[in-house]
């Protein structure tokens, strides 16, 4: 066991810990660069997606309901608690680059996920499947099978298992914590609910996605819009203190800047996932007229997730008097969960873990998926799916009961890192077909056609599926 503490921990330095995060911030910075800011440009088109602009054949998952599963995701632990380690760690500065790495990242999300709508593949049953581990496939050829399968396996055994068993815990203690219910009560219930979910396939979770989500998010949106609205003569002072820590104008914790810029990129990275090859195994499922179109609609989640949740919770931190600079003992989800009450009452943090429980109720179904997608690729064996769905819903369950779960962890962040550097790498090598893909788009919106049609023929050089593309002549 010592051996593979070891491990994991020399391949979490060499990825979060050297390279990982400056290699995406960089990347993301050439991608909007190159793209000619594409993420700016179609900002206004991201708001179509909530209004059924691309709606089509109802027996598919349409382009909102991979929206909502791909929220449900990326929105979790990472909103309510992340943001709160972002603070303590590096002060309110920190606040100020998770916006950042958030705007750039929405150009990440976007070529990601326009990869996989290229090259998604049609199913048996007529519905959609595809991810980086596909993309790499058909976009770079079979000689880079190998990069697929580790991509794969890392896939699997940190989303998963790793962060499911994390979402049953934090589900658990927060129920436990506030309303006393012991954590095989809460372990039950979340494994029946998952079950329930897991076995009806991805039509059921894009359905119950969305449900959930909406209510989820606009929820926990309508609490700190009531704290803001209470504290309204603050905000100015608030985000003056978000940009005077920022830019070293203001030293709130030690390392200033130094502290604010790295808690902040990190913790937004972990939280909006841009760049780290999860979200797009979802994006693939959607039916759409053009791959662009669905890197659109994920690139607006990428914004839902940190311009608007995690800010969310920035807010009701920071206009609050709970957080004290460089205080220490009171972090991460009980800073949030005692400023909440500190605003409107006792009776937030009961609401609280409504909102924990959705959310990470909604990160499992979606962490399911990924594990369902990469095994799909691997093997089509149908035995193999249901074992994992078995294995999914038991370390739900285990997640819950084992007060020490989150011991298994160590493994998931380092496999989430070798996750992120080959999603970089095979981004990096395809973004020229992303490209040829974001132009062609626009020559078509330039021409008068607001409702773009991928052509595979126009593209005889890539290895598409045609069956996947029923609106082209």
């Amino acid at each position: 066991m010592q051996f593979f503490d070891s491990l994991f921990g020399v391949i979490n330095d060499l990825t979060w810990g050297w390279a990982l995060v400056p290699f995406l911030v960089v990347l993301g910075v050439f991608f909007t660069t190159a793209s000619g800011f594409v993420q700016f440009r179609f900002f206004r088109r991201m708001f179509g997606v909530l209004l059924g602009d691309e709606d089509g054949d109802p027996s598919k998952i349409s382009a909102r309901e991979a929206l909502f599963v791909s929220i449900g995701g990326r929105v979790g632990g990472g909103n309510i608690a992340g943001v709160a380690v972002a603070i303590t760690a590096g002060g309110p500065g920190a606040v100020f680059w998770m916006w950042a790495i958030a705007l750039i990242g929405m150009c990440s999300g976007l070529v990601e996920a326009t990869l996989a709508q290229v090259f998604k593949r049609t199913t048996a049953e007529g519905d959609y499947r595809g991810g980086p581990a596909q993309a790499i496939i058909h976009g770079l050829g079979e000689n880079y099978r190998w990069l697929s399968i580790i991509y794969a396996i890392c896939l699997i055994a940190s989303f998963a298992i790793g962060f499911n068993a994390f979402q049953g815990n934090t589900v658990a203690g927060a129920a436990a914590d506030s309303m006393g219910i012991p954590r095989y009560a809460t372990g039950i219930l979340l494994a029946a609910a998952t079950g329930l979910i897991v076995y009806g396939g991805i039509h059921r979770i894009a359905k119950a996605s969305d449900v959930i989500i909406p209510v989820m998010a606009f929820g926990y949106i309508a609490m700190a819009l009531l704290i803001i609205i209470l504290n309204i003569t603050a905000l100015p002072g608030v985000i003056w203190d978000i940009l005077a820590n920022a830019f070293g104008l203001r030293e709130a914790v030690a390392g200033g800047v130094g502290a604010a810029l790295a808690n902040g990129l990190r913790r937004g990275l972990f939280s909006n996932e841009a760049g780290l090859g999860s979200a797009p195994n979802v994006a693939a499922t959607a039916y759409v007229r053009h791959p662009v179109s669905q890197g659109i609609t994920q690139s607006f989640s990428v914004f839902v997730d940190t311009m608007v949740i995690c800010t969310c919770t920035a807010f009701v931190i920071l206009l609050g008097d709970v957080y004290q600079p460089g205080q220490e003992g009171v972090d991460g989800v009980i800073l949030t969960q005692q400023s909440m009450v500190s605003h409107v009452g006792n009776w937030a943090q009961y609401y609280l873990t409504g909102a924990i429980l959705l959310f990470s109720f909604s990160s499992i179904i979606y962490n399911y998926y990924l594990g369902e997608n990469a095994l799909a690729f691997m093997t089509k064996n149908p035995v193999a799916v249901q074992v994992l769905r078995l294995i999914i819903i038991a370390i739900v369950f285990i997640g819950a009961v084992a007060p020490g779960a989150t011991a298994v962890f160590n493994f998931s962040d380092p496999l989430m890192g070798v996750l992120a550097v080959v999603n970089l790498l095979a981004m990096m090598m395809m973004f020229p077909i992303a490209l040829r893909l974001i132009n062609d788009f626009r020559a078509q919106l330039a021409e008068g056609n607001h409702k773009p049609v991928f052509e595979p023929k126009n593209f005889p050089d890539l290895d598409t599926d045609p069956s996947a593309w029923p609106d082209a002549k």
